[in-house]
């Protein structure tokens, strides 16, 4: 029933789920890759139909080992709803092969490839949310002991409008350290000692993969691929092992400029633009991480915090509209697109975090807690009603704030009042306490 003959599978063809018995109707294809096809599919159930996506394995993948693989992660169950996990394995009874059948991707969401490679426009914000999304994923599945093995442009989805993210290909994902690794990963994102065949893929080396995933998605360029890089004759995969296994280094390593990107490139030009919070991570990740995958790489808590830090931080230029940073390292920096000088924006420092207030600004449960719950709205910027020059911020949560000012007496804002805002006032949230620069 697992045999490698394989089989093509065409609309209207019926294959059977493994564990709940349920015919699953082939309806049309989705898509192909090296591993096997993916097709619309509709499971038929007594209760009504749900459409999933299919993939069905080339003969060549169609391997017991990855059967098991699948039957492992089907009882499993996926991490968290972000990852099109297998619902169920799928059977023949027309010929020998197998796949198994996942959460069909909605239409709305693109894949990560087609914003890098400019073809869907995604402002900061949302460019900053997918970075957050990513990483919270990734630390929800290495936490349950589990690896991804190939995290690269063709796994992950977006949605433009909101930021969430789908990670698909989940076939491949494994026990750390212990289940049979099918896949090695993309060249383009394998840790060194990936590269040079010296460990499998594992955690470590997915958190390589995901600082990598992440420098694509905020600088559009990959982070070892400067000017000694592009110096290489006869670019091949031994080229590849030798630029990202033997030898990496990044394009901004503080001690070595030998590699840096070309000017007028994408990493040229964004790794200025971003507050140095960010940019130092990255250093981190591609100078200790390269080298020692054990202490130096970047863990995923620490991009889930980055992330969120660098999404507080997102400003708009007065003259231009383009969004900007907020850096309190460098709070003088102009506009990257029109040059001109943009006034420090109004914002609440947090503990962990400065959160830039503009008119569409919501304080939510996430700035009080550590929680990551961005949907919990307890406060919102608002103008004045009778001057509209004036801004504050309105208490929208279940208890009231206590507002401390340097000379006078306490205030407090009960649920459904604003404050103005008031240039170093405290305001103890409960939770925490965060102080106003306007």
């Amino acid at each position: 029933m697992i045999g490698n003959l394989g089989l093509v599978l065409r609309a209207g063809d019926r294959v059977r789920l493994w564990h709940s018995g349920a015919d699953c109707v082939v309806e049309r294809v989705l898509g192909e890759g090296g591993q096997g096809s993916v097709f619309s599919a509709r499971i038929e159930r007594t209760d009504g139909h749900r459409t999933v996506a299919l993939k069905w394995y080339h003969p060549h993948a169609a391997s017991p080992e990855q059967w098991e693989l699948l039957v492992d992660l089907v009882d499993r169950g996926a991490p968290h709803d972000r990852f099109l996990w297998p619902l169920d394995l799928a059977t023949s009874e027309a010929e020998r092969g197998f796949g198994y059948v996942m959460p069909l991707r909605h239409p709305d969401f693109a894949g990560i490839a087609e914003v890098i490679g400019g073809r869907v426009d995604v402002p900061f914000r949302i460019i900053a949310t997918v970075g957050l999304e990513l990483a919270h994923a990734f630390l929800l599945l290495h936490s349950e002991g589990l690896c991804y093995r190939d995290i690269n442009f063709g796994n992950v989805f977006l949605s433009p409008q909101t930021g969430s993210v789908l990670i698909c290909d989940n076939d491949n994902v494994g026990i750390d350290g212990n289940s049979p690794a099918l896949v090695r990963g993309t060249q383009y994102f394998m840790a060194p000692e990936v590269a040079l065949g010296d460990a499998p893929p594992s955690a470590r080396s997915d958190r390589h993969s995901l600082a990598v995933l992440l420098f694509y998605l905020l600088m559009l360029h990959h982070p070892l691929e400067g000017r000694r890089v592009g110096a290489i004759e006869g670019w091949d995969k031994d080229a590849l092992v030798r630029a990202f296994g033997e030898a990496p280094l990044f394009v901004f390593d503080p001690d070595d400029d030998a590699n840096r990107p070309e000017p007028g490139t994408n990493a040229a030009v964004f790794w200025p633009l971003y507050p140095t919070f960010v940019t130092d991570l990255f250093v981190q990740a591609f100078t200790l991480g390269l080298h020692d995958p054990v202490n130096g790489r970047v863990g995923e808590s620490q991009w889930r915090s980055v992330m969120s830090r660098l999404r507080d931080s997102v400003m708009v230029c007065p003259t231009c509209q383009r969004e900007n940073f907020f850096d309190d390292r460098r709070p003088d920096r102009p506009c990257w697109g029109c040059h001109s000088p943009i006034p420090s924006p109004p914002r609440l420092v947090f503990p962990r975090t400065t959160l830039v207030l503009a008119p569409d600004t919501r304080i939510v449960a996430h700035h009080l807690t550590t929680s990551y719950d961005f949907a919990t709205t307890v406060g919102e910027v608002v103008r004045h009603p009778s001057a509209p020059d004036r801004w504050g911020v309105r208490n929208l949560g279940s208890a009231p704030w206590r507002v401390q000012q340097d000379g006078r007496e306490p205030i407090v804002v009960e649920p459904g009042r604003a404050m103005s805002l008031i240039a170093d006032a405290r305001i103890d949230f409960g939770p925490v306490t965060a102080r106003v620069v306007a």
